[in-house]
């Protein structure tokens, strides 16, 4: 519950289902999971180019090009 908190108070919209034993579980909106599912495979898929999470280039616009290329890859693939 602070954790939950702590994300509301920062503008954070907290998405992770309650466990199922709790005793007060909180409602789940699924439409907004069923996004945040879709965010974190877009991660899973960036990963696969080491060199974003590896930072190679030392520029931020080289490091901006480089994400945005690899998005529009991800795109058509």
């Amino acid at each position: 519950d602070e954790t939950r908190g702590l994300a509301s108070l920062l503008g954070f919209k907290p998405v992770v289902p309650p466990n199922p034993r709790r005793l007060k579980p909180w409602k789940l909106n699924k439409a907004v999971y069923r996004e945040r599912n879709h965010v974190e495979r877009l991660f899973r898929r960036l990963k696969g180019f080491r060199r974003i999470f590896t930072r190679y280039d030392r520029l931020d616009v080289l490091f901006r090009s480089f994400v945005t290329f690899a998005l529009i890859w991800l795109a058509l693939i």
